[in-house]
C-alpha cells in the first residue's frame, strides 16, 4: 500500500543519476545529462548509490577503505541536500535493484558516468539492456578518466598502446583532455526531492557497522574522504604559492619513508572519483602555463597520464589482474608459500624497512609510490618469489586508493611482469631506505621497537651484538623476527629463474611464429627511450 502510495505521490516522471565512483557534484557530465528536460519536461531527480550486500561481505575491501567511501557519500549527501535534493542509498543486487526502481519511480532516464572495469562493463550492459527495454533513456559520459580509452585504442588503429611513450604519442595526436564541465549549483523546483523524499529513513547512508567495520578497530583518520576534502587537497597542494614545488615535482626525487608524505596524497580522490582527473589535469596546465617545469613521465601530468595509460590497457585486456590468460603478461613460475606472503602481508619478514612499509599500509591506507616499489619487488623477484597476483590482492584490500587498473599494471611492471624487462635491477630492502631516511626515524614510527635501536644498525638489526640488541629492548629473534631470507643469496637465485622464464617465454615465441609476435614479447623499448624510462626507476641497491 505504502509502495501505490510512493508512486501516487511522486507526479512528475523522474530522472536517476546512478553514482558509483564520481562521488562529486563538479566536472560530473553525466549528472549535468540528468538535469536536462526530457521532451520540455523537467524530471525529478533521484541521485542513486546502491549497496549490494553481497559486495559489502565478500569484498576485498579494507576498514580504511569503506570509512573513505562512507565519508565520500556523507558529503555527497550534504552537497545535494544544499541543492534540494539528496542521496538514495538503495540496498541490493543493482539489476534487480534498478527492474524495481525503473517502474516504481516511472523513470525516463538514467546517467551514469562510464566505468571500463570488467565487472562494471557487464553489469551495466544489463542494466541498461532491462532500461532500453523498459524504454527508458540512458545516458553514459566519460569522465572518470582524462580521455575514452575507445578513443586512444582507436587512434592506435585498434591496437592497445603497450609502452608509455607510444601512449603520450598518441595522446599527443588526440590533443589536451576536455574541460571540466560546470558544477550545477541549483535544481529546477520540479527536479527537487519532496519533502516526503527528505524526511525517508530507508534511504539513508549506512552505518561503519552496517559496512562490517568495527569503529573500535579503527586507527585515527590521516586522509578524509569526499568531494570537499578533496577538492581541499587540490587547492592546497596545486597553486600559484605552491608553484615552484609543482613546476619541480619529479616522483623518483620524492621520499618514499618521510614523515608525512612527500606527494600529494590525491590518488584516493580520484579512485573514488571524488576529485576529477580533468579538474586536477587543468589546475596543473594553469601552474605550468609560461614556465619552465618537469615533463612526463616524473612530473604531476605524467602521474596522471601514468594512470590514464593503466586504464586504457586494463580496459583492452582480458584477464589484466592475472597471469594466466594474459597476453601482456610474461609467465612466470611463482612459488606458493603462505607463510611468506602472509609474513609480508602483516609486516614480519625481519626488513625493518619492509615492514615499517606494510605496517603504514595497513594502518593509514596510503604508502608512497616508491615504498609499494619496494615492498612489490622484495615479495616477488627480489626476495621471496611469491606471485604478483598475491601482492595485488592484500593491496587491494589495504589500499585506499585501491584502483583495479593501476594495482594489476603497476604489480605486473614491479615484478617484472610486463611493460618492465630490467629483472636484474633490484631494490634493496636494506640500502634503498637509508638514501632518505639515514637514521630510521621512519622505522621507528611505525615499529616503535626499534625506538631506541642505534641508527648504524636499524635497517640490518641482525648485525647489531647481542649486548647492543638487549640494550636497545629488542633482541631478535625474540622480540622481533630473524630475516625470512638471506637477500644477497636469493636476489642472485631469484634472477637466475627470472632469466630462465624469459628464455622459456622467447622459445615459446619462437616456436609461435611466424604468427604474430604476442603483446607480452613485444620489442623493447630504443636505448634512448628506455634511458628516460630508465630514469623514473633509478632508485634501486
Amino acid at each position: 500500500d505504502s509502495l501505490l502510495q510512493e508512486s501516487r505521490t511522486e507526479m512528475p516522471g523522474t530522472v536517476i543519476h546512478w553514482f558509483r565512483k564520481g562521488l562529486r557534484l563538479h566536472d560530473n557530465p553525466a549528472l549535468i545529462a540528468a538535469l536536462k528536460p526530457v521532451n520540455g519536461e523537467v524530471l525529478r531527480l533521484k541521485p542513486v548509490f546502491v549497496l549490494d550486500p553481497w559486495f559489502v561481505k565478500n569484498a576485498r575491501v579494507g576498514q580504511n577503505r569503506w570509512r573513505f567511501l562512507l565519508q565520500s557519500l556523507e558529503d555527497l549527501d550534504s552537497s545535494l541536500k544544499k541543492l534540494g535534493s539528496r542521496l538514495y542509498i538503495v540496498r541490493g543486487k543493482p539489476l534487480e535493484t534498478f527492474e524495481d526502481l525503473f517502474h516504481r519511480w516511472d523513470v525516463k532516464r538514467i546517467t551514469w558516468e562510464v566505468d571500463t572495469e570488467p565487472y562494471a562493463k557487464e553489469r551495466d550492459a544489463k542494466v541498461e539492456k532491462v532500461a532500453k527495454d523498459k524504454k527508458i533513456e540512458v545516458v553514459t559520459c566519460t569522465s572518470h578518466t582524462l580521455y575514452n580509452p575507445e578513443q586512444v585504442i582507436a587512434k592506435n588503429k585498434g591496437e592497445t598502446p603497450l609502452t608509455y611513450q607510444k601512449m603520450l604519442s598518441l595522446l599527443a595526436a588526440i590533443g589536451p583532455p576536455p574541460k571540466p564541465v560546470e558544477t550545477p549549483t541549483e535544481l529546477a523546483k520540479e527536479a527537487k526531492a519532496s519533502k516526503n523524499d527528505m524526511e525517508k529513513t530507508k534511504y539513508d547512508l549506512p552505518t561503519l557497522k552496517d559496512l562490517g567495520v568495527n569503529e573500535a578497530d579503527l586507527e585515527p583518520c590521516l586522509f578524509p574522504g569526499g568531494e570537499s576534502e578533496g577538492l581541499n587537497r587540490l587547492a592546497d597542494k596545486i597553486n600559484m604559492q605552491n608553484a615552484s614545488w609543482v613546476r619541480s615535482f619529479e616522483k623518483p626525487n620524492t621520499s618514499p619513508n618521510s614523515l608525512s608524505p612527500s606527494t600529494t596524497v590525491l590518488s584516493p580522490h580520484l579512485k573514488f572519483g571524488c576529485v576529477s582527473a580533468r579538474l586536477m589535469y587543468w589546475k596543473l596546465e594553469e601552474v605550468y602555463r609560461g614556465a619552465k617545469h618537469s615533463q612526463p613521465p616524473v612530473s604531476l601530468h605524467g602521474q596522471l597520464l601514468w594512470r590514464e595509460f593503466f586504464y586504457t590497457v586494463g580496459s583492452n585486456t582480458p584477464n589484466f589482474n592475472k597471469m594466466e590468460g594474459n597476453s601482456v603478461c610474461r609467465q612466470i613460475p611463482w612459488g606458493e608459500d603462505k607463510e611468506r606472503l602472509d609474513a609480508w602481508a602483516e609486516g614480519r619478514t625481519g626488513f625493518p624497512y619492509i615492514d615499517a612499509i606494510m605496517t603504514q599500509l595497513r594502518k593509514e591506507g596510503w604508502i608512497h609510490h616508491l615504498a609499494r616499489h619496494s615492498v612489490a619487488c622484495f615479495l616477488t623477484r627480489g626476495d621471496l618469489w611469491q606471485s604478483w597476483e598475491a601482492g595485488q590482492h592484500v593491496f587491494e584490500e589495504l589500499l585506499l586508493d585501491a584502483d583495479w587498473s593501476l594495482n594489476a599494471g603497476n604489480w605486473m611492471w614491479l615484478s617484472a611482469s610486463a611493460f618492465f624487462h630490467q629483472y636484474f635491477r633490484c631494490y634493496s630492502p636494506v640500502a634503498f631506505g637509508k638514501k632518505t631516511d639515514k637514521d630510521g626515524a621512519y622505522i621507528r614510527k611505525y615499529l616503535p621497537i626499534f625506538k631506541k635501536f642505534p641508527a648504524k644498525y636499524i635497517y640490518e638489526p641482525w648485525d647489531a651484538p647481542l649486548a647492543v640488541q638487549k640494550q636497545a629492548g629488542c633482541v631478535i629473534g625474540t622480540d622481533y623476527p630473524r630475516p625470512i631470507v638471506k637477500h644477497e643469496v636469493v636476489v642472485k637465485e631469484n634472477m637466475a629463474k627470472m632469466k630462465a622464464a624469459y628464455d622459456a617465454g622467447k622459445a615459446n615465441a619462437g616456436k609461435a611464429a611466424p604468427e604474430k609476435r604476442k603483446p607480452s614479447e613485444a620489442k623493447e623499448p630504443k636505448a634512448k627511450k628506455q634511458k628516460k624510462m630508465d630514469s623514473f626507476f633509478k632508485t634501486e641497491h
